[in-house]
Formats: structure tokens, C-alpha cells, sequence
């Protein structure tokens, strides 16, 4: 047994944080919680009363293998950005650049507290192995666009491959969007998802001119379109954005296998507006939140994500209630975790994976930080900066500053040489 002794533990589940030990069994699952200073076995790290233990953070939609394509087409509208400046040099990356790409990415979202991601691109099975090799939990699909069989098979064949690789890998189909893959193939990939047994990931209504296009280009609503195709049957439906989303449908994808994803900080920076959350909450939707790709955001920053959605929404709806700062802590953990189908992660509890953060509240940032308050200092106060651990099946892949499972500077610098390779694609 592995002992993570004397933390403030906090997660969704709880009204008020508590000071204990997480015991860890040899399988990587929490196998207790016991007082501070109670528990035996080896200890992993001592809090000292000055930790936070915090549910691992769940980025449950990006593209991570594009912190190689970070500061291109800056400051355009969605489209121009895609059309103009993003898809010109997708057509032309390799494994090479998707590997290198998802290297970095988990250097950054490690140090940042995220212990597992969704991600849909392309050559997934680069970032599959980046996740193996770092100690990640991923979700993983392969975008699919068009009416391309390759494609798909490249998707079943990265799913016969990795899913449910040393329980930390889940791959799902990736339609990538309404307007870039034909309906009568979103219907197949239905149909193929309830033959395997997968989950789908799908971008979803993410501009006002693609929901004002809808009804011409597809010849029904969205939801409609939802229900028809029959996506919402799969077993993990997926929707990222939804910034869109008519509030009169809501009810309709509140179902225990749809989760809507919120990307504030990408929808602002892109132009595309704000996401309903507040009408989807009340609806009992499942919402998660992600960052998007890092050529959108600019960063993989869930602590970002975190509190800006819990402010943007308040502003919006002029109501300091709306969106909590415990609404978005939920959000970032244990909704991110079960919507993409890790269903025993994302709690601090007996019987939970030990995917934990341990977080720094010895700074100036925390002073007043006690029991009753920690998710709204976390939110309001905390900084991706105050990581002190990242913890994924009991095992550390960060700690003070150091990737433990990755060598930053070999990666920084392979990246930067394909990085400047795509410059002059």
C-alpha cells in the first residue's frame, strides 16, 4: 500500500473538503480514506496539512497533437481560420509531426494537473502511444471526414489495437462535423459504433452559421438530426461546443450516454459565442469542459477553462449564481471522466482509480483557503502553477516541477525542429 498522507481532500461528491490519508492499493485503485496520519504503508507524498488533493482534471476535447500548429491563422473567424490557414497543413503532416505534437501536449497538460484527455485527429495511434509511454488516460478518435472507408477502418483498426489498453485507453469513432462528413456516413458510423460497442465524438454546432445552415444543408433540426441518424443510441455520444445548441432541444440529449463538452475559452477567442450551459444545467444535461486544440485557445490550461467558465456566464446572465465554482470543478472532473466512459474515475473515494492532483496551498493565493471553501479558491484563486503532483493509477507522472515520465527537454526540442518544418509547408 501507497500512502498520500495528510491532504485537504475535496471532489464533487462533497459538501465540505476533509484532512485525511488516501490509501492506494498495488493496482493503482484507492482502496480507503482514513484521518490524517492514520493510515499505513509506504508513503507516496506527505501534504504536511498544506495540500489540496484534488480529482485528476479531464480535457475532454482537444486535439493535443496541435501544440505543433499553436499561432497560426491567429485572430480569425472559424472558417477562414480552418479553411485558409489549419486544413492546408494538416494535408500534409506525418506521424512524425502527430507524435512529436502529442509529446509536448502532455508535458504541458501533465504540469497542469490533467490526468486524462479526449482527443480526435489524425495518425491516433502516435497519440495513443504518447499516452501509454507518459501514463495518461486518453479517449481517442480518429477525425473522419468526408465519405472515406480508409478512414474509418484506420478508426476500427486503432480501436482493435488500444481499446481498453492497460485500462487507461477508450477509443470512439470521430465524425468530425455536420459540414464536413456527409449525413448518410454520420449514419453508418451510428450504426458501426452500436456493432462495436463504441463511443462517438462529434464536433457540434460550434458557429451561429453552421446552426443557421442546418436545416437547408440537412434537411432537418439538429436535434432532429441527432435522433435520426442515430447517434443519440451509441453508447458515449460526445458533442464538443454546442455553443449553439437550440435550449428548446436540451431535454432531448439530457440522457445518461450524451455529454455536451464546453470550450469557453476556444468559442471566445474564435468569435463563436456563448454556449447555453446554464439552460443545459438546468435541463440535467451531463457538461464537461475542454480546452479545444492549442492552434484555438492557445492553451491546454483546464484551471483557465475552469474559471472562465464559471465567470463568462455569470456576466452573461448578469447573475453571480450561475455556473459555481463547484459546477465547474465537476465539470473538469468526475462529468468529463464518466461521459467519456471512465466510469470509476474522476472521485477522491474507495473503489476510484487513484487519478489525483495534489495542490500547493502554502502561497500567498490561499491564505483564508480552509474546509467549506476549497473549490472556490481552486476556481477563483488557483493557478495551474500550484501543481505540486499528477497522479494517474498511483503512479506519478509530475511532481515539484519535474515530468517524471517524460524527458521535457528532448521533447521541446524535437518538436521545435517539426515545428519549423511546418512553417515552411
Amino acid at each position: 500500500m501507497a500512502v498520500i498522507r495528510n491532504v485537504l481532500i475535496w471532489d464533487a461528491e462533497r459538501s465540505d473538503a476533509e484532512y485525511g490519508d488516501i490509501v492506494i492499493d498495488g493496482g493503482g485503485g484507492i482502496s480507503e480514506i482514513t484521518e490524517a496520519g492514520a493510515a499505513s504503508g509506504e508513503i507516496m507524498i506527505d501534504g504536511r496539512g498544506r495540500t489540496i488533493a484534488l480529482p485528476g482534471l479531464v480535457n475532454s476535447h482537444t486535439h493535443v497533437s496541435m501544440t505543433l500548429l499553436r499561432g497560426l491563422g491567429e485572430e480569425l473567424p472559424l472558417m477562414d481560420w480552418l479553411q485558409k490557414k489549419i486544413f492546408p497543413v494538416e494535408d500534409r503532416l506525418r506521424a512524425e509531426h502527430i507524435r512529436a505534437g502529442a509529446d509536448l501536449a502532455m508535458i504541458e497538460m501533465i504540469a497542469g494537473g490533467v490526468t486524462c484527455f479526449a482527443d480526435m485527429y489524425y495518425f491516433m495511434n502516435e497519440v495513443a502511444l504518447a499516452a501509454l509511454a507518459t501514463g495518461m488516460r486518453a479517449a481517442l478518435s480518429r477525425g473522419l471526414t468526408g465519405e472515406s472507408a480508409r478512414k474509418l477502418k484506420e478508426n476500427l483498426d486503432l480501436a482493435d489495437e488500444f481499446n481498453g489498453r492497460e485500462g487507461r485507453l477508450i477509443v470512439q469513432l470521430g465524425p468530425h462535423a455536420p459540414f464536413t462528413i456527409p449525413r448518410r456516413s454520420v449514419e453508418n458510423i451510428a450504426r458501426t459504433a452500436k456493432e462495436k460497442n463504441l463511443g462517438v465524438h462529434f464536433h457540434w454546432l460550434e458557429t451561429k452559421g453552421e446552426f443557421d445552415s442546418f436545416l437547408a444543408e440537412h434537411g432537418t433540426g439538429p436535434i432532429e438530426y441527432l435522433e435520426q441518424t442515430g447517434l443519440l443510441d451509441v453508447r458515449e455520444l460526445i458533442l464538443a461546443h454546442g455553443v449553439w445548441f437550440p435550449p428548446d432541444g436540451l431535454r432531448a440529449v439530457a440522457r445518461d450516454n450524451v455529454t455536451v463538452v464546453h470550450n469557453p475559452k476556444s468559442n471566445l477567442k474564435l468569435g463563436s459565442g456563448y454556449a447555453p450551459v446554464r439552460q443545459m444545467l438546468e435541463n440535467g444535461v451531463n457538461v464537461a469542459l475542454g480546452t479545444d486544440g492549442a492552434a484555438s485557445n492557445n492553451r491546454l490550461d483546464m484551471w483557465d477553462e475552469m474559471r472562465t467558465a464559471a465567470l463568462m456566464h455569470k456576466g452573461y446572465h448578469l447573475d453571480p449564481t450561475v455556473l459555481s465554482a463547484r459546477q465547474a470543478v465537476r465539470m473538469a472532473t468526475v462529468n468529463g471522466a464518466s461521459g467519456l466512459g471512465f466510469k470509476n474515475v474522476g472521485l477522491i473515494q474507495a473503489g476510484y482509480r487513484a487519478d489525483i492532483i495534489l495542490i500547493d496551498m502554502s502561497g500567498p493565493r490561499y491564505v483564508g483557503c480552509n474546509r467549506t471553501n476549497v473549490p472556490e479558491f481552486v476556481v477563483y484563486a488557483g493557478s495551474s502553477r500550484d501543481v505540486r503532483a499528477t497522479i494517474v493509477d498511483g503512479k506519478i507522472l509530475y511532481k515539484d516541477g519535474e515530468c517524471v515520465t517524460l524527458d521535457e527537454e528532448e521533447i521541446v526540442s524535437r518538436a521545435s525542429k517539426y515545428r519549423a518544418e511546418i512553417d515552411e509547408l
